[in-house]
């Protein structure tokens, strides 16, 4: 209509319970509060959601990793769910960690393909956008039927190792699956590559068979996706260190360090492992080698981009 604006609707951030100090640096980083939102537990366990302000027509971002326990899941689909229905503008979900997402295909018969379900309820309870950090695969974006921004951790993580001035640096791969990642930080860090033959007799076990790549007299750096009982990179690490390697670096994105994770790493011939804090790390889940590396001003940064229609894609130019 002639002599009316079109109005421009205020971005509000809620956070659940998954990772509230990640949510706060976020607030922060974009110099805003995060929006007031009650999160209890009935007698019977099951969660109450209630945002305790006022989000009609307001670009709406809910901050929830969906590590385990899968309330964590819950919490988020009740957000979003509640959002909707006090009659946010858009709704954007932003999962710095997807939960679920190594059950993306069907690798035995009559098994689930959780990262798909998971996807199927976030855009059910009305998510409009989806923003998230290093998929376990590329291609669980294409389970959503709704725009999806997929960042990466590793321009945080390779500014760190940069500082750290390595000469002669081997980025090592510690499987097929993850040579794609480890060849952008060996370009990244001017580095070479070696990649492990690894062997999974079962979930959560692995065995190094080969190194593929010259190691011997060199520092290495393990990068993955993710760290969940750290067998792969303890066993790596040992690998690396029998054919010679200097010091052994580790970086991941994901922490999950589930059980025995803890103690591996601490036990393994590792100098640093640098993780970032898309997860929540309990501080008894802390190895003493940890290096906890902050994606509050990324994610900042592409809420902002989002929130302005800007292009994220030009936060990795």
């Amino acid at each position: 209509m002639d002599g009316l604006s079109v109005p421009v609707h205020a971005a509000k951030v809620l956070a659940g319970s998954a990772n509230k100090p990640l949510a706060e640096e976020i607030a922060r980083c974009l110099g805003i509060d995060l929006c007031k939102v009650t999160l209890s537990r009935f007698a019977d366990g099951e969660i109450f959601v209630r945002i305790d302000e006022n989000i009609r027509g307001s670009d709406i971002f809910i901050i929830q990793p969906t590590n385990p326990p899968s309330e964590n899941l819950m919490e988020l689909l009740l957000l979003i769910d509640a959002a909707r229905r006090a009659s946010a503008a858009r709704i954007t979900c932003v999962m710095p960690y997807y939960g679920y997402s190594r059950q993306d295909r069907k690798d035995q018969p009559r098994v689930a393909i959780g990262a798909k379900l998971v996807a199927n309820m976030i855009e059910t309870a009305g998510a409009d956008r989806m923003l998230g950090i290093d998929f376990h695969q590329h291609q669980l974006q294409g389970f959503f039927d709704i725009p999806v921004d997929h960042l990466y951790a590793a321009p945080v993580i390779t500014a760190h190792y940069r500082r750290k001035q390595l000469k002669d640096l081997v980025v090592v791969a510690p499987d097929v699956g993850a040579a794609k990642m480890a060849r952008g930080f060996a370009k990244r860090l001017d580095a070479t590559l070696a990649i492990i033959d690894k062997r999974r007799p079962k979930a959560n076990v692995s065995e190094v068979l080969n190194v593929v790549g010259d190691v011997d007299g060199r520092d290495c750096l393990i990068a993955d996706d993710m760290i969940d009982t750290a067998g792969t990179v303890s066993e790596a690490a040992r690998a690396l260190k029998n054919l010679g390697a200097k010091d052994v670096y580790v970086c991941a994105t994901h922490a999950l360090f589930s059980g025995p994770a803890a103690a591996r790493i601490a036990a393994a011939p590792i100098r640093e492992v640098t993780v970032t804090d898309t997860i929540a790390i309990p501080a008894d889940r802390r190895p003493p080698q940890l290096q906890v590396l902050s994606v509050g001003e990324l994610l900042s940064k592409a809420i902002r981009f989002t929130h302005s229609e800007q292009s994220v894609s030009s936060l990795f130019d």
